[in-house]
């Protein structure tokens, strides 16, 4: 057994792991990409920028296969829905802007969807079902010294879906996006408010593919806001999140 499902987290270094030749130039468009991410519409003021897309991975294959967007205004979107999972937006549907697909056509997301994949485990009847994949791109960005960015939710929290992923795209000029995995009574709590003993862990990530992996029914897990870091520029913290659920999906217990 592996940390990811006896302490519910996992750290891991893709850059090493998925190491192929290409790599650098498929990092490159993925990295150029987050350039030009939309605003989150549903974070207004606060310098978050997001697009996200859907997918299967067919098990016996390993293959990914892209589901249909909605088309809304001349534009590609895809739903996302989290149910009573996130305190801030409890039972809403969002509609987030579609990667484009160029960008998921890339070899590098691919090879991060898979290896996230085969590090998930199921009972033995569900691993003939596809596996339905929720595809993040996210970036905080803040311009001025007293720009603050904030993820969602802001406090520790757990996703709803079995198992989420990060993988750090750049990290430059940043103070904060610091990290923390806890147990999953200190759920909607700050860090600062949990108690000795309740926190797994604290870190950043900082390297290029930089991850790591969390079992939604062991931890509970966040990231704090960043602030605008020494030098007198921009700063940017961008990640893709990937989680991964059953496609049939039982009443989860209170």
């Amino acid at each position: 057994m592996n940390d990811l499902q006896t302490v519910g987290f996992a750290r891991y270094d893709y850059m090493k792991e998925l190491a192929y030749d290409g790599i650098e130039s498929d990092y490159d468009a993925l990295l150029k990409y987050f350039e030009d991410l939309p605003k989150d519409d549903y974070a207004v003021g606060l310098n978050r920028y997001r697009r996200y897309s859907r997918a299967l991975v067919l098990p016996t294959s390993k293959t990914i296969e892209w589901l249909p967007n909605i088309e809304k205004n001349g534009s590609a979107r895809a739903a996302y829905f989290q149910g009573k999972f996130n305190p801030e937006h409890p039972g809403d549907y969002r509609e987030f802007p579609a990667i484009d697909e160029d960008i998921l056509d890339n070899k590098l997301l691919q090879k991060i969807i898979i290896a996230d994949y085969e590090k998930t485990f199921w009972n033995a009847e569900d691993t003939i079902m596809p596996i339905h994949v929720g595809v993040h791109f996210v970036k905080l960005s803040v311009e001025e010294k007293d720009d603050v960015a904030v993820s969602s939710p802001n406090s520790l929290h757990q996703d709803g879906e079995p198992f989420t992923f990060a993988h750090l795209i750049e990290r430059y000029n940043v103070d904060g996006g610091t990290n923390a995995i806890g147990i999953p009574e200190v759920r909607h709590k700050l860090p600062e408010e949990t108690e000795e003993g309740q926190l797994h862990d604290i870190f950043e990530i900082t390297q290029p593919l930089e991850s790591y992996g969390v079992n939604d029914k062991k931890v509970s897990h966040y990231v704090s806001p960043i602030t605008r870091g020494p030098l007198d520029e921009s700063g940017r913290r961008s990640v893709i999140l990937i989680d991964y659920q059953l496609t049939v999906v039982a009443e989860m217990e209170e």
